[in-house]
């Protein structure tokens, strides 16, 4: 009943929306959702299948399979028997990511010494073959067409090696396919505002690191015209804002923190309570967003990020860990007062902290508790500004409907719990814009109407088997996919496999 009463909910709201637009709307039977699994395909093991992207030309899926250092390809003309095909073997270096325009296949492939420069290979869906070959700089981690396909973007995160004494300038690489132009930015220029851009919630906190040094871009997204790519950098707490047409990093935007002694925002900061419920906690999270996506809605632009957390960890020597329990470290005495117990393992003992901010005064314990992610997605405007953030719903969702997973039911409480993964958005005949959120810990994907972005409404949870791990979604609207139904396509780390849904409306 209750899916049914939201469902009525967004139809209302969208025949009122359709009323203040001018164009002509479809009947709303045709923009109906209702995703259901059409099929899996076991790729491999562990690693076999991280990021996937489709060509409308073949009717084939490219798979970034990290444990055959491949990408495999499969024929889905038929959904019901995919096909396997010969894949493309990466001789040199490790795939991270792929993205398709037009038939035109890239790459991004990260160097066997992961602190040089990178490559991005260009194939032919068709043959497979290898048309280019672009060197950008260290560790690409994710590559995309710019929506005119004549732009290849990619993310070079530049991190260090486990001991951290050699950490690469982080960068973004933007190649002209027409005159295969490479311009590689870096954050150099930011380096003289690191002070400003940290009092509003940036982190620039690696061993002697300069901010340039220190950003490690994750995700690119790029604009409906072209002319604008956002990149998150996340563990440094912010989002990137790039203009294609100068090939120049406008500005950065620090994405502050979020109050977890709010009631909407409140958590299970405990996997040793033996208690599976949200608490309003004296504790600040940090966006951190892994992927992000544009979309644009009704004329206006929005960037939307799955707010994931990470935290450094290189056991090297020296090496650098960020991150410890608060049961380890000292808190202040007057803010957190040892009546309240909060170092106790079933209060916040087990809650794992930055160790970098929270020490306000400097007088070596901290006043202030920040913890990796916002256990959310956030929809922001171009300019950085939020708009909507889904708060505590994901985990009022999961203990509503599916409690034994919520936090891999509670094992991850104390560590970012379900670990917003990935988004994509699908445009249903510009009348629904749907959102599907990736949990990389319950091995689910949310789904959510985004088509007023200042208030999504939940609609329901995929989940097909478990300990699948969602790395990465794609979206296929109907017009491009093989059966003429929209699909959405799960890439699954864990299981090594490929889940395919499809929209039965």
């Amino acid at each position: 009943m209750k899916n049914l009463a939201q469902s009525i909910i967004a139809l209302s709201f969208l025949f009122i929306a359709s009323c203040n637009d001018d164009s002509p709307a479809p009947a709303l039977e045709n923009t109906n959702v209702n995703f259901k699994h059409k099929t899996t395909i076991k790729v491999g093991g562990e690693g076999a299948s991280e990021i996937t992207a489709y060509d409308a030309k073949t009717k084939k899926i490219f798979i970034v399979n990290v444990e055959k250092k491949e990408i495999s390809i499969y024929d889905i003309t038929n959904l019901n028997t995919p096909v396997k095909k010969t894949p493309i073997t990466i001789t040199s270096g490790s795939p991270n990511s792929v993205s398709i325009y037009n038939g035109k296949l890239a790459v991004a492939i990260e160097n066997n010494n992961k602190q040089s420069n990178g490559k991005i290979a260009l194939y032919n869906t068709d043959d497979q073959s290898l048309e280019a070959s672009f060197t950008v700089g260290a560790l690409p981690d994710m590559v995309t067409f710019s929506k005119d396909g004549k732009m290849i973007v990619c993310a070079n995160e530049g991190e260090p090696n486990k001991d951290y004494t050699n950490d690469p300038l982080g960068s973004v690489s933007i190649i002209s396919i027409e005159n295969k132009q490479i311009t590689t930015l870096d954050f150099s220029s930011f380096n003289s505002q690191e002070a400003e851009l940290e009092s509003k919630g940036f982190r620039v906190f690696g061993p002697n690191a300069t901010l340039a040094k220190d950003v490690e871009p994750e995700y690119i997204t790029i604009s409906d015209d072209s002319k604008t790519a956002w990149v998150s950098l996340q563990e440094n707490n912010g989002i990137a804002k790039i203009n294609l047409i100068t090939k120049t990093i406008e500005t950065i935007y620090p994405l502050g923190f979020k109050d977890y002694s709010i009631a909407k925002n409140s958590i299970d900061p405990s996997n040793k309570d033996g208690k599976k419920e949200l608490r309003q906690v004296p504790v600040y999270g940090m966006y951190q967003p892994d992927a992000i996506t544009h979309v644009t809605i009704k004329g206006v632009g929005y960037v939307i990020s799955a707010n994931e957390g990470d935290a450094r960890e290189y056991d090297g020597t020296p090496g650098f860990v960020n991150e410890e329990r608060i049961k380890k470290i000292k808190l202040d005495p007057t803010v957190f007062p040892s009546i309240n117990d909060y170092q106790n393992e079933a209060n916040l003992g087990r809650l794992k902290i930055a160790l970098d901010i929270g020490d306000t005064d400097n007088d070596g314990d901290y006043d202030k508790l920040y913890s990796y992610g916002a256990r959310s997605f956030s929809i922001w405007s171009e300019n950085g500004n939020l708009i909507y953030d889904s708060g505590n719903t994901i985990a009022k969702e999961l203990l509503a409907t599916t409690s034994d997973k919520f936090n891999d039911d509670d094992k991850r409480s104390d560590d970012k719990g379900a670990e917003p993964e990935s988004v994509e958005v699908l445009n249903i005949a510009n009348q629904r814009y749907i959102l599907f959120v990736g949990l990389e810990r319950t091995d689910q994907v949310l789904v959510y109407d985004i088509s007023n972005p200042a208030a999504p409404i939940f609609l329901t949870i995929l989940s097909h088997n478990g300990d699948e791990a969602p790395e990465g979604l794609l979206a296929i609207p109907s017009k491009d996919s093989p059966n003429g139904k929209d699909l959405l396509i799960v890439s699954n780390e864990d299981s090594g496999t490929v889940s395919i849904y499809e929209n039965l409306k």
